[in-house]
């Protein structure tokens, strides 16, 4: 089996095994929409302290508890729920992020080993005795692409306005 398609399968299983993982979290909402998160920021963010409040309330004075109102004890499970995993996500996110520095990692040292390569086959392709690089080098030149930035051409600044008056 080859490397590249031992960490193809590796990848698959981890991606399987991260998708698993859904259903095992309880309350596991997925936004219906891309600013669905915005969206909830404001009532999500209100103080731990300022919900158990409102539940004490609720349960104390009958004239706040309405129809589909908020159960105290549902409140104070959903808090629960909050709290606990809010350190699995805050783990999921450094996962993600060292995942994709390593994903970086191992790009740049792919790249630069590459460019070294190309940059000696360069050199080399103008001797004699090792021109046959030149194909290779055309090849990977072309590969390449232009990586170089133009300059931007630059606007001449307008002249500023003349304070002479004709008479």
């Amino acid at each position: 089996m080859s490397t590249e398609n031992s960490y193809t399968d590796s990848a698959q299983a981890r991606v399987a095994e991260l998708r698993a993982m859904r259903q095992q979290i309880p309350n596991l909402a997925i936004p219906a929409s891309k600013g669905e998160r915005r969206r909830l920021i404001r009532a999500a963010s209100v103080p731990q302290d300022f919900i158990e409040l409102a539940a004490v309330a609720v349960k104390n004075s009958p004239a706040l508890v309405r129809g589909g109102g908020a159960d105290p004890a549902l409140t104070r499970d959903l808090t629960s729920f909050a709290e606990a995993y809010g350190p699995v996500a805050d783990e999921l996110e450094a996962l993600a992020h060292f995942v994709r520095h390593s994903v970086t990692v191992a790009r740049n040292k792919a790249g630069s080993d590459a460019l070294t390569t190309y940059a000696l086959a360069r050199r080399l392709s103008l001797r004699p005795e090792t021109a046959d690089l030149a194909p290779h080098v055309s090849d990977m030149q072309r590969a390449l692409g232009s990586r170089t930035r133009k300059a931007k051409p630059q606007t001449p600044a307008p002249s500023p306005p003349s304070n002479a008056t004709s008479s």
